[in-house]
């Protein structure tokens, strides 16, 4: 149904309403008749309501709806003022620090034009053109170790061989550090990675040495994701989210905190009260947790709760579209208007005059908007069970409820609009199922989690991602990540 057929529907219910309550006022009903047309007025609004929501389309622009599952021309739209694909980072640290750079200094011996000589002459400037390369080089490092027999006892005498060579053959932290960032970061399948060091070194390496290294650096990573819980539970504020991921045909969840430069992944089987509780970051956390508003995370009173704005203008959205609700609008506008002012702000915050203006422009809202929504019908008796309610009513009752959650983010300046990064820490997860499929064991991807989480970590302190791995398997980690 097209918004204007909704609008026109709207207007002449508005008048029929409008109507009847000019007949009550005049007394040309009676008492018995007002109940009846009452209570069709409130039934009729009802059913409008619902039958308004579910023939307006969700999508990824009104609801949390991913855009994956939204048709192409509803998001394949360019947007303007985009700056293209890419981010540039000023940290010294985010190039390879392996790199191997060289200068030669093509001379002058003799002037082009009458011949003198200029080898003596003084230099007044250069100009320099560069060019980078990759060498694909296999380097085979060969140790042979003596074997002596002793002329007094027989006794047979072997060299030692170095601490990273316990074996006849071995591959060096390169290769592990290259295919790990192409199983983690790069979200390659494990076949892929196979090919793909086999072009590189002529060698076909088994796909259980290859999950052998992703072991290897999942179990050498556990005192830093120790480390990094501990340093996550100081910060002000933390974002949290959770996504699906599957695991041996079986449904789990990846639970994602983060603050500041950490970011941290943990799998559990379940989504609520009870992976929070098994993880243990939130149940020891002080500070304000940016959630989406799921009910598991309101459980917890000891810290303080802040809601995202982005989850809000797209139900609202919904709202506006659906059934043109002034309310929803309005709120929309207020939350939009609020948003920019504080971000303009280097304070990152209201006044507290302002805040308290805000919330009184916040609760004049809903309190018009109640006289939009259509009535609730009673229970029913002998019916149980929760009542049946429509998404504005729905929407409307936890704007009510979570006040000081919605509007936390205009009061203290360390608390976001939005829940944004946790849903990007979230987003290569789903990316990584999408391109390789589910993980064959709970180990493996438990070892995703936590060597995704350090990658991001350090990622965002300006690490390249092979850099960090060859530090975590060589024993160079800091002693706290991003110092």
């Amino acid at each position: 149904m097209s918004m204007v057929n909704k609008q026109s529907l709207r207007e002449e219910f508005d008048t029929m309403k409008a109507q009847f309550e000019n007949l009550c006022a005049e007394g040309k009903m009676s008492s018995d008749s007002r109940a009846l047309f009452q209570t069709m007025l409130m039934l009729f609004e009802l059913l409008m309501a619902v039958f308004m929501e579910r023939h307006t389309t969700k999508n990824s622009k009104n609801s949390s709806k991913p855009s994956s599952q939204t048709a192409k021309d509803e998001t394949a739209a360019i947007q303007l003022g985009s700056k293209g694909k890419g981010k540039v980072l000023n940290n010294a640290r985010a190039g390879n620090s392996r790199t191997v750079e060289t200068v030669a200094v093509a001379k002058v011996l003799a002037c082009d034009t009458c011949g003198a000589d200029l080898s003596k002459t003084r230099c007044v400037g250069h100009e320099r053109r560069t060019k980078i390369d990759i060498i694909f080089e296999k380097v085979v490092t060969h140790v042979d170790a003596e074997i002596k027999l002793c002329p007094e006892c027989q006794t047979r005498t072997k060299g030692c061989f170095p601490a990273d060579m316990p074996g006849p053959l071995q591959y060096g932290e390169g290769i592990k550090s290259y295919v790990i960032n192409l199983l983690t970061s790069q979200m390659v399948s494990l076949k892929r990675v196979q090919q793909s060091i086999k072009t590189l070194i002529g060698q076909v390496i088994a796909e259980a040495t290859l999950l052998k290294y992703v072991l290897q650096l999942h179990h050498s990573l556990e005192c830093w994701e120790k480390s990094a819980i501990e340093k996550i539970l100081t910060m002000p504020s933390m974002h949290v989210d959770e996504t699906s991921l599957r695991v041996d045909r079986k449904n789990y969840w990846i639970h994602v905190c983060s603050a500041g430069e950490i970011t941290l992944k943990f799998l559990h089987p379940n989504r609520g009260r009870e992976a929070i509780e098994a993880i243990g970051v939130i149940p020891r956390y002080g500070g304000v947790v940016i959630h989406d508003c799921w009910a598991s995370y309101l459980t917890y009173d000891h810290c303080g709760h802040g809601l995202c704005g982005s989850h809000l203008l797209r139900e609202l959205t919904f709202i506006v579209e659906a059934n043109g609700y002034a309310w929803a609008d309005n709120m929309k506008r207020l939350l939009r208007e609020t948003c920019v002012i504080v971000a303009k702000r280097d304070s990152k915050n209201l006044t507290p005059e302002e805040y308290a203006n805000l919330q009184k422009r916040y609760r004049n809202i809903l309190t018009r908007g109640e006289k939009e929504l259509p009535l609730i019908p009673p229970r029913q008796n002998g019916k149980r069970g929760r009542i049946a309610k429509t998404d504005a009513h729905n929407l409307w009752e936890r704007l009510k409820e979570h006040e000081t959650a919605v509007l936390l983010f205009a009061k203290l300046p360390h608390v976001s609009f939005t829940n944004n990064r946790a849903e990007r820490d979230l987003r290569m997860s789903k990316v990584k199922q999408k391109v390789s499929g589910c993980f064959r064991t709970s180990t493996l991807a438990e070892a995703y989690c936590r060597i995704s989480s350090y990658l991001q970590t350090m990622a965002n302190s300006g690490y390249n991602p092979l850099i960090a791995v060859q530090m975590a398997l060589s024993g160079q980690l800091y002693a706290e990540p991003g110092e």
